[in-house]
């Protein structure tokens, strides 16, 4: 569905993407994690046309994304600080994005019901805490019954009760075939979601394979730990 190759991104001297390539199918839902400044943000700025390459190409349906913007309406991203006007009420944000998306059919609320965000419709963006606004984020990002769902550190902020609402929401997409990627630094959260890992540092993909085969070939059932110690070997 998703498919780098190639692909290289430079700014200044600073090498952010350095010859990725991955290819990401429908029905997986993909952890892209990696130390910080290890280009997973600059990749999915790149998978949204927010960034173009230097080189090398993505395509989305076959088709390189420079050529067909209008993909992105296939995807909900949830940034992971949501930028709001402070004026606007949550109600007035959710308005604002049905018009300038021209839906109203199809529309999937779901999780505007679970988060019981109707009750502070009146509420404005700036009276906001992080965790609600994480949810407006959330709310926005599926709303659309989107193909793919990019998720930036979604859980950032929730408690522990929306966080479990929205890893079952996301676990119930992945059911439906939706390809889901998941930028997180909370290993924990991923366990019971991803099937696929994403592995980058300094601007490489240091692997890409299933997480039962991560888990097979390090022993170990939790996914941070597989990763500490596929890392450590490949430090000696």
């Amino acid at each position: 569905m998703i498919i780098a190759t190639n692909v290289n991104k430079q700014f200044g001297k600073l090498k952010a993407l350095d010859n990725v390539s991955a290819r990401c199918n429908k029905g997986e839902c993909i952890a892209l994690i990696g130390p910080n400044g290890s280009g997973k943000t600059t990749l999915i700025k790149c998978i949204l046309g927010m960034v173009v390459c230097d080189s090398g190409f993505i395509t989305f349906n076959d088709k390189n994304i420079l050529h067909d913007w209008t993909y992105r309406s296939q995807i909900g991203y949830m940034p992971q600080i949501g930028r709001y006007p402070d004026n606007m009420t949550i109600g007035q944000v959710l308005s604002m994005m049905k018009d300038i998306r021209k839906q109203n059919k199809g529309l999937d609320e779901e999780l505007i019901e679970s988060f019981g965000l109707q009750q502070m419709f009146d509420k404005r963006m700036r009276t906001l805490s992080g965790g609600t606004r994480q949810k407006v984020s959330a709310c926005l990002a599926f709303m659309f019954n989107p193909d793919v769902l990019i998720l930036d550190e979604p859980t950032a902020g929730l408690d522990p009760v929306s966080t479990e609402t929205l890893k079952e929401k996301i676990n119930s997409e992945k059911q439906k075939g939706k390809l889901i990627m998941i930028t997180s630094h909370i290993l924990s959260e991923l366990d019971e979601l991803v099937t696929q890992v994403i592995f980058m540092q300094d601007g490489k993909i240091c692997f890409h394979q299933p997480i039962e085969t991560l888990k097979e070939q390090t022993g170990e059932q939790k996914l941070s730990k597989a990763i500490a110690r596929v890392m450590g070997k490949q430090q000696l």
